[in-house]
């Protein structure tokens, strides 16, 4: 079993910044793929950041230079650090866990950027 728990979201001013964190469990850890999607209302599901195996990261263009994945493999937690946020970061942010060919998802956590 696959468990993906994100925390950290909440409501920020513009030119803010918050950190997410997601914990993972089960059979699947950092050292897999990982990312970070987020779903803004009306809105598909986008890409937002990924850490690959090798530790290798890629990023939207629209966060180049304002977010960072990271993990840390004691804690089985990944992180994205977002910076100098503005309204059209809003939305349900969603961690990503790839393992085996399989996806998994959490739960989400609401980010609110007020402009």
């Amino acid at each position: 079993q696959v468990q993906l728990v994100e925390s950290g979201g909440g409501l920020v001013q513009a030119g803010g910044s918050l950190r997410l964190s997601c914990a993972a469990s089960g059979s699947i850890n950092v050292a897999n793929s990982m990312g970070w999607y987020r779903q803004a209302p009306g809105k598909q599901r986008e890409f937002v950041a990924r850490i690959t195996s090798s530790g290798s990261t890629y990023y939207a263009d629209s966060v180049k230079g304002r977010f960072t994945i990271s993990r840390d493999f004691a804690k089985n937690t990944v992180y994205l650090q977002m910076n100098n946020m503005n309204p059209e970061d809003t939305g349900v942010y969603y961690c990503n866990g790839n393992r085996a060919a399989q996806n998994y998802w959490g739960q989400g956590t609401q980010v609110t950027v007020s402009s």
